[in-house]
């Protein structure tokens, strides 16, 4: 069976003819007609597409084009850690397969279920404050049961490495904005030799997520609990008060005019960053005396993440719209996380 599909009609990134011929070859059966995509809006890093035969839907995910930093868009990572979380206590999309064969669409990528759920866009999509706090408390305890996970149980002993995570961390986010950013900066030079100078002793270790926010996840329908974690590239094995920090970081940010978020205000109900850490702190027990270095540390991985997308949209390698702000993003939060070590 061939695709009727010409170039033009195929969203970037995808050969739907090339990609038809790898599920009769590696998914035999599988698909029941023509295949057909489009891109899901709202990831700035990996792209997500929907999937579809006409009769079942699938979600595909592979790296995005143009400028990508090194060790980053890591698809059999991804792969991985869903498959060992799937059918835990942390909801993910069911694992279908994974394909390395950069000649099929001239990067690796895999395919999953398609989770149909709602990402929180905007504020007005939660019906009413008390659904707003529900939603914000699901988001905190999706995370405390990601760190709650053994990793040795699900498989993922050799998923990372924790000893001295947080000095690889550092000189790991260093390298990849001296990638985007040959010519540095100030800031970057002062936040990194704060952070370097400064680590403080990890308490504990368990499965990061390394981008977890409100817009990496979805919500059933009814609110009722989050249908899915999306969005692994980062994932490992270190220290869970990264995950914290950045999702304090995100939230912190949002509704500014140049946030990964939209603002989600409290007076509708949702709860702010330093509601969220004391959730996180009461559902876990977990001392937060040292917060201040990861809130910081959040501050200049999002100018990392910022300066590599901002780089991909110099090339006009992006797809889709909102991304001329992402080197305001970078300047604002290498800025916020020096502030952070001053204060």
């Amino acid at each position: 069976m061939t695709s009727p599909f010409r170039p033009s009609d195929e969203p970037p990134g995808l050969d739907l003819s090339r990609l038809t011929g790898w599920f009769d070859r590696q998914l035999p059966g599988l698909r029941a007609g023509e295949l057909d995509a489009e891109v899901i809006a709202g990831g700035r890093s990996n792209l997500t597409y929907r999937l579809t035969d006409g009769t079942s839907t699938w979600a595909l995910r592979r790296p995005p084009m143009g400028h990508v930093l090194p060790t980053a868009h890591d698809m059999a990572r991804e792969f991985t850690v869903i498959s060992a979380l799937h059918g835990s206590a942390v909801p993910v999309p069911e694992p279908i397969a994974l394909c390395a064969d950069r000649d099929v669409l001239g990067e690796p990528f895999y395919l999953m279920s398609f989770v149909d759920g709602i990402v929180l866009e905007r504020p007005d999509l939660v019906p009413d404050p008390a659904t707003a706090i529900r939603a914000s408390e699901l988001l905190v305890d999706t995370l405390v049961a990601l760190h709650a996970v053994d990793p040795d149980r699900i498989g993922l002993r050799d998923f990372g490495r924790p000893e001295g995570f947080l000095q690889r961390q550092v000189a790991r986010w260093h390298k990849q904005f001296q990638a985007s950013v040959p010519d540095g900066s100030e800031d970057e030079t002062e936040v990194v030799q704060h952070l370097a100078e400064r680590l403080p002793e990890s308490a504990r270790m368990s499965i990061v997520h390394g981008d977890y926010r409100l817009t990496n996840v979805l919500y059933a329908p009814d609110f009722s609990r989050i249908a899915a974690v999306v969005d692994w590239e980062m994932a490992t094995l270190g220290d869970p008060l990264t995950d914290l920090g950045l999702l304090y970081v995100y939230h912190e940010r949002s509704g500014t005019a140049d946030a990964v978020m939209p603002d989600f205000p409290s007076s509708q109900g949702f709860l702010g960053p330093d509601q969220l850490l004391e959730r996180y702190a009461a559902r876990t027990g977990q001392q937060l005396d040292e917060l201040d270095w990861y809130i910081a540390f959040g501050y200049f991985k999002l100018a990392v993440i910022a300066a590599g997308i901002h780089a991909r949209y110099l090339q006009g390698k992006t797809v889709g719209s909102g991304f001329e702000v992402f080197g305001q993003l970078r300047d604002s939060t290498l800025a916020a996380a020096a502030e952070r070590i001053s204060g």
